[in-house]
C-alpha cells in the first residue's frame, strides 16, 4: 500500500508529492493528460519552433515561492531569466509607468506628485519580504506568524478595498499600473483585500523580479517531477480518474483538482455546493514575425505589459467580465512576450506572444477583434507581425485542464472572502469530510499561482494524518 496518492500533476499537486517523498513516504502521481504541468506547461500550439505557455508564463510568485525556494529546481533544469523590466504599463500617448527592480526607478515613473507615496507605501515590507511572504503564503498553518508585527501592518493596508489605496495617488500613471496589477487576479477593484493583491506583485517584483523560465513554464514541471523521481516517487501520465477506486490503496488522496471535481470523485456530496467560480479568460498565442512593436521603449524592454490604460478603464472591464453577458469591448490585457530574454522559444528572428482578456465565466464568443484593437492602440501594425495565433475561450481552457471551470484560471472566483477563506469557512482548508482525503489545488490558500504553496501547505497536513495513522 501506498502511503499517499496524488491526483493532478499540476504545481501544487506534484509540489505536495516531493514534499511527502523527500520525508520518506511512498507517493504516486495521476496525471489525465499526457504530460505533467497543468497550468504550467509549454507547447506548440502554432507553428513548429514556436514554443508557447498555454496558461501562465511569468512567474513573479514562482521565484518568490517559499516552497520552490527551497527545493533544489535549479538541479533539475529550472533556470529563471530576467528581463530588463519586469512590467510596463503603456499609455496612448506613447509613454509608460513601469514596475521594475528599483522602488526608485518605478517611483519616477509615476512622476513627482505619487513618487513619494509609493515609495511610502512599500518601504515598510521591503527589507522583510521573504519573513512576510511565508507568512501570508502559509496561512492559514498551524505555527504561529514569524513576524505578527508586520503582518499586521500589511494587513491594514491590504485588506481594503484597492479602490482606496487608489485615493493615495493623484495621477493616473501610478493608479492606472496599480489597478493593473490588481486585476492580475481577476477581482473587482473594490473587492475586499485586493490592495494586498496588489501590494504582493508589487513587492515580488522589488524582492526578485518577474522571471520567465528559459524554454517556458514545462522547465517548472519537469524540475518538480524530476525531483520527486530522485526521492523515490512515481508519476503516471494519460491516466483519468474518474472514482477513488480508479486509484491503488493508500493511506492518504490528496487532489490538485477544483472542489467540484473532487467531491464528485470522492462522493462527497454537497460538501463544496456553495462554492463560487469566478471569470474566465480569452486568451491568444501568437507566433509573431519579430518583436512588437511598442510605441513605448519601456514595454519593448519588460517581460510583461498590461494594457488598460487607466484605472477606470480596468474597473469597467473587469465589472463587465464579472457580472456576465457580455465581454468587455475594450478589455483588460496582461501580456507576456518571453523572447526579451528568452531566445529559445521561437526561431531566429520570431518571436512568442501571449496575450488574454477576461470575460465572463462560460463566455463562448470570440474575443480575438477586440483584443487586437487594444493591442493596435499601444503597437500600431501588430496584426502585420502575427504569421499563426492559437485562440482559447473559456470552453477550450476548461478542455486543456479541468481544473479551469467556466475559464476561471484561478479554480475558484477570489472574490469577497474567497479570496482567503477558500474553498469554505474552515481553520483546515485542505482536510475534506473523508478522513484520507485532501485537497491542495489553486482553490486552496493562498489561492491562485504558479507558486506551490497551497501543495506545500496541504502536504503538511498530510503528513500529520500519515503520522496519526
Amino acid at each position: 500500500m501506498l502511503d499517499a496518492v496524488v491526483v493532478g500533476a499540476g504545481p501544487n499537486g506534484l509540489t505536495a508529492a516531493v514534499e511527502l517523498a523527500r520525508r520518506g513516504f511512498s507517493v504516486a502521481v495521476f496525471e489525465a493528460k499526457e504530460t505533467v504541468g497543468g497550468g504550467a506547461r509549454t507547447e506548440e500550439l502554432t507553428l513548429p519552433g514556436f514554443r508557447h505557455d498555454p496558461c501562465s508564463a511569468a512567474h513573479p510568485l514562482g521565484i518568490n515561492s517559499p516552497a520552490f525556494r527551497a527545493l533544489p529546481l535549479e538541479r533539475h533544469g529550472l533556470e529563471w531569466l530576467q528581463p530588463e523590466l519586469p512590467m510596463a504599463h503603456p499609455f496612448p500617448d506613447g509613454t509608460a509607468a513601469v514596475l521594475a527592480r528599483s522602488v526608485a526607478e518605478t517611483a519616477a515613473s509615476f512622476g513627482p506628485r505619487d513618487a513619494g507615496t509609493y515609495r511610502r507605501l512599500v518601504a515598510p515590507f521591503l527589507d522583510k519580504w521573504d519573513t512576510l511572504a511565508k507568512d501570508f503564503m502559509s496561512l492559514p498553518a498551524t505555527a504561529l506568524p514569524r513576524d505578527p508585527v508586520t503582518l499586521a501592518r500589511f494587513g491594514l493596508v491590504g485588506l481594503p478595498p484597492s479602490t482606496w489605496l487608489l485615493r493615495r495617488f493623484r495621477e493616473e500613471r501610478a493608479k492606472g499600473l496599480f489597478a493593473g496589477l490588481v486585476a492580475h487576479v481577476m477581482a473587482p477593484l473594490g473587492g475586499f483585500a485586493t490592495s494586498a493583491v496588489g501590494l504582493v506583485f508589487a513587492l515580488a517584483a522589488h524582492a526578485r523580479g518577474w522571471p520567465v523560465a528559459r524554454g517556458g513554464s514545462q522547465a517548472i514541471s519537469d524540475a518538480l517531477a524530476g525531483l520527486l523521481t530522485e526521492h523515490g516517487g512515481t508519476v503516471h501520465t494519460d491516466y483519468e480518474v474518474k472514482r477513488l477506486d480508479d486509484l491503488p490503496p493508500a493511506r492518504a488522496y490528496v487532489f490538485d483538482t477544483s472542489p467540484t471535481a473532487l467531491a464528485r470523485i470522492a462522493d462527497l456530496g454537497r460538501t463544496y455546493e456553495n462554492y463560487r467560480y469566478g471569470p474566465g479568460v480569452f486568451k491568444i498565442d501568437y507566433a509573431l514575425d519579430g518583436p512588437v512593436p511598442w510605441t513605448a521603449r519601456e514595454a519593448r524592454l519588460a517581460g510583461t505589459v498590461q494594457i488598460g490604460p487607466t484605472s477606470a478603464d480596468i474597473g469597467t472591464a473587469l465589472h463587465a467580465a464579472s457580472r456576465g453577458g457580455h465581454a468587455p469591448e475594450a478589455p483588460f490585457l496582461i501580456t507576456v512576450q518571453p523572447g526579451v530574454v528568452d531566445p529559445t522559444r521561437a526561431p531566429e528572428g520570431k518571436q512568442v506572444f501571449w496575450a488574454y482578456g477576461h470575460v465572463p465565466h462560460g463566455f463562448t464568443g470570440d474575443l480575438t477583434d477586440a483584443i487586437e484593437r487594444q493591442l493596435e492602440r499601444f503597437a500600431p501594425g501588430f496584426r502585420d507581425r502575427v504569421l499563426a495565433r492559437a485562440t482559447a475561450g473559456p470552453p477550450e481552457l476548461a478542455v486543456r485542464n479541468a481544473n479551469y471551470v467556466g475559464g476561471d484560471i484561478a479554480t475558484g472566483s477570489v472574490a469577497g472572502l474567497q479570496l482567503l477563506l477558500r474553498p469554505k469557512l474552515s481553520l483546515f482548508p485542505y482536510a475534506t469530510p473523508h478522513p484520507a482525503v485532501f485537497l491542495c489545488s489553486s482553490a486552496t490558500p493562498p489561492g491562485p499561482g504558479v507558486h506551490g504553496m497551497s501543495g506545500h501547505n496541504a502536504a503538511k497536513a498530510v503528513w500529520r494524518h500519515l503520522r496519526r495513522t
